[in-house]
């Protein structure tokens, strides 16, 4: 993928290796790009917030990373705007399916009190 930001705005094109051009919003690529799918076209909207966002992009990324074998490692995140790239975090997905195991486990024990 290759993003950036123009006069016009902020620019995402998805580049394939036969050298196919995609102009898009969102895309994901690769052997998990599925389950990562799953959760975009789930949640994404064209009013999400920053930090919506950047949520968003790590749930789709854990959940890609979760489920398929060929995935994991670290979870670099980038937000871009027009005065540059911003690095959000680097992150081991162990560390995030913790995380995210735990905030289930409490909407569950949420939902058994109420």
């Amino acid at each position: 993928m290759v993003t950036g930001w123009d006069e016009t705005g902020p620019q995402l094109y998805y580049i394939d290796d036969d050298g196919t051009r995609l102009k898009g919003n969102m895309f994901s690529v690769g052997s998990g790009s599925t389950y990562a799918y799953g959760v975009l076209d789930t949640y994404y909207r064209n009013d999400l917030t920053v930090e919506e966002a950047i949520d968003l992009g790590r749930r789709a990324i854990y959940h890609a990373t979760h489920r398929d074998a060929y995935s994991g490692g670290l979870n670099n995140l980038y937000h871009v705007t027009k005065e540059g790239w911003k690095k959000i975090h680097s992150i081991d997905v162990n560390d995030m399916h913790y995380e995210f195991a735990d905030e289930k486990e409490r909407i569950a024990e949420a939902r058994m009190a109420s």
